[in-house]
């Protein structure tokens, strides 16, 4: 069975949105390991929008199952994963006017190697969150990370039946071109409740990261308790 990395982002995005201290993202991953999520999945961005520093820090003194700490492959956020020590970083290209992350990494970025090697000499799990590329996987293997993250954005945003299945089928080749080679294969991006269904006969993806829908699911789900909750306590 595939396992879960729950991304609370979101649940950041909304406390950020007034500044203030709810919801805590600290509180959503206890309530998400609680009810089965095999993974949190945070990302640290430059601009700090949503995950800020003090979440880190909690975060990898309360998480319980695994830490996975989404960040740009720079010299700050390195020096960061050194100091809290996630138990794996995967590392995302970032740009700061982009709402959400809009495809895979560059692997001829300068100094990718080192990082990864830096970051693995700290003892610390990497993954390469790349396109769904059968060359991009053996550049990502080469490169000496231990897993990649296959973008599914492609195949999220596809609105044509053919199209989300070609997208499938670029998945499934680049996941076993990735599993031959003995990467761990994760994947994530957009996948929802009304497509997950596509990915999830693929045998060689070993891990699903999925934030944003299951947030805006919870809102939903979780309003009517929190209506009631208030109308108790104002009466």
């Amino acid at each position: 069975m595939a396992k879960l990395g729950v991304n609370i982002d979101h649940v950041a995005t909304i406390r950020q949105a007034r500044k203030t201290v709810e919801p805590d993202p600290v509180e959503a991953a206890f309530i998400a390991e609680k009810n089965g999520a095999d993974q949190i999945t945070i990302h640290l961005r430059e601009d700090r929008r949503h995950i800020l520093d003090r979440d880190l820090r909690i975060l990898r003194e309360t998480v319980q199952t695994r830490l996975n700490l989404e960040m740009a492959p720079t010299q700050e956020m390195v020096a960061i994963a050194k100091a809290v020590h996630p138990d794996s970083v995967t590392l995302v290209p970032e740009k700061r006017e982009e709402v959400t992350t809009e495809g895979g990494l560059n692997l001829e970025l300068k100094g990718l190697k080192d990082k990864i090697e830096e970051l693995k000499k700290a003892g610390i799990f990497v993954s390469l969150f790349i396109d769904p590329d059968n060359e991009i996987v053996r550049n990502a293997h080469k490169l000496g990370a231990d897993a990649v993250e296959l973008h599914t954005g492609y195949f999220a945003n596809s609105k044509a039946e053919e199209d989300m299945r070609n997208e499938v089928e670029r998945i499934r080749d680049a996941a076993r071109v990735g599993k031959k080679t003995g990467l761990y294969i994760a994947a994530g991006h957009g996948i929802t409740y009304y497509n997950a269904h596509y990915l999830a006969p693929i045998k060689e993806i070993e891990e699903y990261n999925i934030g944003h829908t299951i947030i805006a699911r919870a809102v939903l789900l979780g309003l009517g308790e929190a209506i009631r909750e208030m109308k108790r306590l104002i009466s």
